[in-house]
């Protein structure tokens, strides 16, 4: 039988020895200057890279949350809390990045009146800190505006799932990105008129199916030029008037069903009314646009992807239609 050994390296053990590696935190511990200057550092490592030896477009941190103010269109700024990610461009032979950097950057900007515009400065600073050539931040929040109902009056916050991003390239350009999920109903105009025909034809009543839908708007914003989260939902709004609704009385219900009759759409409508408007606005440089229709007939969902068709833009490659579900 197999002699066991007596000594154990972090416990001790039953025999009475003392671990060979105590475990110990000394809270009282303060680091100098010469003992933070003596502490390894990877980066001075010739031999840490595996894999191939070549350029990274994206690597960073993602998921961290901190409060910040939003600036509003009219009125006070609100604080909300905010999910950041950050990226920067690794060269071929570097070994990696210090990911508090890109934290530590952002953070020296939390106490700003935040904008898609604030964005560019950040950038600027974390990626001149770590050396990049090329870096990116988005900023996602749940952004709440105030709902009027249709005829009751009442009033109601809606959340509208937001997010700002920026982009700097080489050369230093920045390009600017506001993205917005819009909640609507779409009523069928087939399922209508067959609804209408049953009616007419034979008496029977029937009710055509509608389904919640939702749009995913992505705009980058002309240089120079602002746009607001509050014109950008006026956008949709005014495209597909149809908004789910948050406070409703009996009157507001009737208003919905005659609003949803009113404005019955496929889903290839809605793709194209959301272009209209925002192929209006000489603030929006690009855009693109995914819609889904979660249908209330089938087991699947009715999809569309529009975009500008800017050479080298946005482009309609938009796959993700369970991340529209509502």
């Amino acid at each position: 039988m197999k002699k066991k050994s007596a000594k154990l390296y972090l416990h001790r053990s039953r025999r009475g020895a003392e671990p060979v590696m105590p475990r110990r935190f000394d809270a009282a511990f303060r680091p100098s200057a010469e003992y933070r200057a003596e502490l390894p550092d990877m980066m001075e490592a010739v031999d840490a890279i595996e894999g191939a030896p070549v350029p990274i477009q994206q690597v960073g941190v993602a998921g961290f949350r901190l409060p910040l103010r939003f600036a509003v269109k009219k009125g006070a700024p609100r604080e909300l809390e905010a999910t950041v990610t950050g990226t920067v461009s690794l060269e071929a032979g570097l070994k990696g990045i210090n990911m508090s950097r890109i934290m530590r950057s952002f953070y020296e900007h939390r106490e700003r009146t935040f904008t898609p515009e604030t964005l560019e400065r950040i950038l600027a600073d974390y990626r001149r800190r770590v050396g990049a050539h090329e870096a990116r931040l988005r900023v996602a929040f749940s952004y709440p505006l105030l709902q009027r109902s249709l005829r009751s009056g009442l009033d109601g916050w809606q959340f509208y799932r937001a997010a700002y991003e920026g982009v700097m390239d080489r050369a230093g350009r920045f390009r600017k990105y506001i993205h917005l999920d819009f909640v609507y109903s779409s009523a069928c105009p087939c399922s209508a008129e067959l609804a209408e025909h049953a009616r007419d034809t034979r008496g029977v009543f029937s009710v055509p199916h509608s389904q919640r839908s939702k749009a995913r708007v992505v705009v980058e914003v002309a240089r120079g030029k602002k746009l607001t989260l509050e014109d950008l939902h006026a956008h949709c709004l005014a495209a597909l008037k149809t908004e789910t609704q948050v406070l409703v009385k009996r009157e507001d219900e009737q208003a919905f069903a005659e609003m949803n009759g009113a404005y019955i759409k496929f889903v290839e409508d809605a793709a194209r009314l959301v272009y209209e408007r925002l192929a209006g606005d000489r603030r929006v440089v690009d855009f693109q646009v995914a819609c889904a229709h979660l249908e209330s007939l089938h087991s699947h969902d009715a999809v569309s992807v529009i975009c500008k068709g800017v050479p080298g833009g946005l482009r309609a490659d938009f796959m993700d239609f369970a991340s529209l579900v509502c």
